[in-house]
């Protein structure tokens, strides 16, 4: 390992730790206060681990877990754009591309090194979440929107009651769920209609 090599190693993790002051709409399960993007990521690797058995065929559950801890890392510059922002998606994607040739651009690449690249690892990593074409980035998408869901849901509304979200706007917003991770899909549906049910969500 060259010094170089291991001070853009360095100067990477420093630069993640802003993950953590980027606050997203949705309140923590207790409804305390909003959670981070760093808790969010941290969930989401721990919902890998759970909700394995559920991972449909074909799914890399290790590159999942790697997939859904780096997904928000663009968020240090983007931004956490709120799902239900129609606005705020316009350029959401531009944002997030030049954030990602930023950040993952602090580390190693195939250029700099002959040894493993981390930075050009990374950035595959986050471009196969981004596509949602393998299976294993249909799953962490899945989980990416459950997540969010089920903090809703033990919140009593939440951000849906804040921003006065009906069902046809989840029901959209969850639809990679039924492809992404099927298994799922009923469990989905039965807590939106419980929630329709309980005045969490507008009909």
């Amino acid at each position: 390992m060259t010094n170089q090599r291991l001070q853009q190693q360095i100067a990477f993790v420093v630069e993640i730790d802003r993950l953590k002051q980027v606050w997203r709409q949705t309140q923590l399960m207790d409804a305390s206060r909003r959670e981070n993007s760093a808790e969010h990521s941290w969930h989401l690797a721990m919902m890998v681990l759970v909700l394995a058995e559920y991972a449909p065929t074909g799914v890399d559950l290790q590159r999942a877990i790697h997939q859904v801890l780096i997904h928000d890392l663009v968020e240090i510059d983007a931004g956490d754009t709120f799902c239900y922002d129609i606005a705020g998606h316009n350029d959401k994607a531009d944002r997030e591309q030049r954030a990602a040739d930023r950040i993952f651009g602090l580390l190693p690449t195939a250029g700099e090194m002959q040894t493993e690249a981390d930075g050009d690892r990374l950035r595959q990593l986050w471009n196969e979440f981004e596509a949602q074409a393998t299976p294993t980035a249909r799953f962490a998408a899945a989980l990416d929107r459950l997540q969010p869901l089920l903090h809703n849901w033990q919140t009593g509304g939440g951000t849906w009651k804040q921003h006065g979200i009906c069902r046809a706007q989840v029901m959209q917003r969850m639809a990679p769920v039924e492809t992404g991770a099927p298994e799922l899909w009923p469990f989905v549906l039965q807590v939106v209609e419980d929630s329709v049910a309980a005045g969490y969500l507008r009909p």
